[in-house]
């Protein structure tokens, strides 16, 4: 999710979950030619399992940055084929590459020959109204066949015209029963399901039908959410960490940071907005640490405050 799922975001995140799987933002392949490929790939060891996405369509550019990534020590490449703006769109890339399956296949075997590492595919289920099973079986055919076995799939079509990106993440119509029909015709092939996932009962019902699922704006929002899924999911003991010590960690990166790149506490406290989401006192709490007016102010003082007025209900 571009500029929220950053190397920051994933620090909070890897402190809830060891186990489930971090994405970076999409990071496109003119990003990584043109511009400063340190700025766009650097992330914390500490991260791992961490996946690069990547957007672009020309096979040669995107072989070249799926070597990067791998330099790197990005444990998977991901493609994305299922972003549907309009500034993606005139890149020809994002969702509207779903129309050219022989183009995507030929991306994913340019990176496939050139790295070691996993190279899969984001993508929705269809594309403006075309709601024929068809299309998304033939796509993830003829992709699995350049050597992608692994398809996140966004249960949603994507309408290229009409709708911002924030609309098709709403109006076009889940239909989970697609991505089950995909895992039912390709039971071989690691089928990931996307899309209007907001707990833990949901999960459990996906996972039922399909091999995993990936979770976006619901786990921002809620990021106390994923400290249930390593005991949840992944068969490990229940986490005993709290909120309290989720946030003193992330007033000791937020100093590391300060120090080291020089990088005010402020751009980082954005991700942890909703830690306390659903408890009293929540909004007091939130407030501070997003009132602009204090951001002169050291984090440890910050996070002070934000406990005393977040105890008053």
């Amino acid at each position: 999710m571009m500029d929220w799922t950053d190397r920051h975001c994933r620090f909070l995140h890897r402190l809830l979950t060891r186990r489930a799987l971090v994405y970076t933002e999409m990071v496109t392949t003119g990003a990584l030619l043109h511009g400063d490929v340190a700025r766009h790939l650097q992330y914390g060891e500490e991260e791992h399992p961490v996946a690069l996405q990547l957007g672009g369509s020309e096979p040669s550019d995107l072989a070249h940055c799926a070597r990067l990534g791998q330099q790197w020590g990005y444990d998977e490449i991901n493609l994305n084929c299922g972003c549907p703006s309009e500034r993606v769109q005139r890149g020809a890339f994002g969702a509207c590459l779903m129309a050219e399956p022989a183009l995507v296949s030929d991306c994913v075997k340019a990176m496939v020959d050139v790295v070691g590492v996993p190279i899969t595919v984001k993508h929705r289920i269809g594309i403006n109204k075309n709601e024929n099973y068809s299309f998304v079986r033939d796509f993830v055919g003829q992709v699995s066949e350049a050597g992608c076995s692994v398809f996140i799939v966004h249960a949603r079509n994507a309408w290229l015209k009409g709708l911002s990106p924030k609309e098709n993440r709403d109006t076009p119509p889940l239909r989970y029963e697609t991505v089950h029909a995909l895992k039912q015709e390709f039971p071989h092939l690691t089928i990931v399901i996307n899309g209007g996932l907001a707990d833990s009962s949901a999960l459990r019902q996906q996972l039922a039908h399909v091999d995993g699922a990936m979770l976006g704006r619901a786990a921002y929002h809620n990021p106390w959410w994923l400290s249930e899924w390593d005991a949840a999911f992944f068969g490990e003991q229940p986490s005993a960490v709290t909120r309290e010590q989720v946030e003193e960690s992330m007033v000791v990166y937020m100093e590391r940071q300060t120090r080291v790149k020089a990088e005010g506490w402020y751009s980082i406290a954005r991700h942890m907005l909703g830690l306390r989401h659903g408890l009293p006192g929540a909004r007091r709490w939130r407030q501070v640490w997003s009132d602009h007016r204090l951001k002169g102010e050291p984090p440890r003082a910050v996070m002070e405050k934000a406990r005393q007025l977040g105890s008053v209900v």
